[in-house]
């Protein structure tokens, strides 16, 4: 007898629980989405505008497209740049920690101006690093970068015959840069980079120093002959010969600036080129 009661209340539970399994509801559920990007972090298409904003506005920093000292307006930057104005103010900051740039509170940025002192530390540096990038590229240099160095110095003759000084210190910028790539050294490169780009570059004309251009060609000449010669040491020599020339020249337009100052805007003045 009990067997068969036992038997009956294990059909009814057996059946209890077939129906409620019969009668659960098959939930559909939607197709999973993506999930949203965290708040404050930018998606890549947002970061690409932004690193291209950074570039183009430290290219024109540093090609002198802006004077020492000059503002920089988001407004008119997002206009001249065709970025949007969240890009210009992150590449402003990046800027402002790489030194190119001033930024102050309720007053905007500026482009940096570079003190006479820190001026000079910053081409005392330069001459120790172009020093160790020529020997470098003395040991490297092939016969198309020397026919490219010496096309060069034809079209810095060029300007030099044209009394175009400026001219010649755009190709002198990339004279340098050239011999930094032939050199492959990356960390020396970068720092030079970066030297440059913070530096005295269209803050002191030294090019504009009567006789300064003619002489820096001569120099320049000597430092391909060297470098042609796949010289370490003769190389390094001329580069330091060169660069020599290059400290004493920024010491007479720091000197020169003192006595008579050239207008920049903002309100500063000083006597603005690339030294080399």
């Amino acid at each position: 007898m009990s067997e068969i009661v036992c038997g009956i209340v294990d059909n009814i539970r057996h059946n209890r629980t077939r129906g409620a399994a019969l009668k659960t509801p098959v939930v559909a559920h939607p197709p999973r989405r993506s999930s949203p990007a965290a708040p404050g972090r930018e998606t890549p298409a947002v970061q690409d505008r932004s690193t291209d904003a950074y570039r183009r506005l430290r290219n024109e920093i540093v090609s002198g497209g802006f004077h020492p000292n000059e503002r920089l307006v988001e407004a008119d930057l997002a206009i001249r740049l065709d970025a949007g104005r969240s890009a210009i103010r992150a590449a402003l900051v990046r800027l402002d920690q790489e030194g190119l740039v001033t930024r102050e509170p309720n007053r905007g940025a500026r482009v940096r101006l570079v003190s006479d002192r820190e001026a000079l530390e910053i081409e005392e540096v330069r001459v120790i690093l172009e020093q160790l990038i020529v020997r470098h590229a003395a040991q490297r240099v092939s016969a198309t970068d020397l026919r490219d160095l010496r096309r060069s110095i034809v079209r810095m003759r060029e300007r030099l015959a044209q009394g175009d000084p400026m001219g010649y210190s755009g190709l002198n910028a990339e004279f340098h840069q050239r011999i930094w790539a032939i050199a492959d050294h990356g960390t020396a490169g970068r720092l030079l980079a970066n030297l440059k780009s913070q530096s005295i570059r269209f803050q002191y004309r030294t090019i504009l120093r009567p006789g300064r251009t003619a002489s820096s060609l001569r120099e320049h000449e000597a430092i391909v002959e060297a470098l042609a010669g796949r010289d370490p040491d003769a190389s390094e020599a001329a580069m330091r010969q060169h660069l020599r020339h290059v400290v004493e020249t920024l010491k007479w337009a720091i000197d020169a600036q003192r006595h008579q100052p050239i207008w920049l805007p903002g309100g500063a003045s000083s006597i603005a080129s690339d030294p080399g």
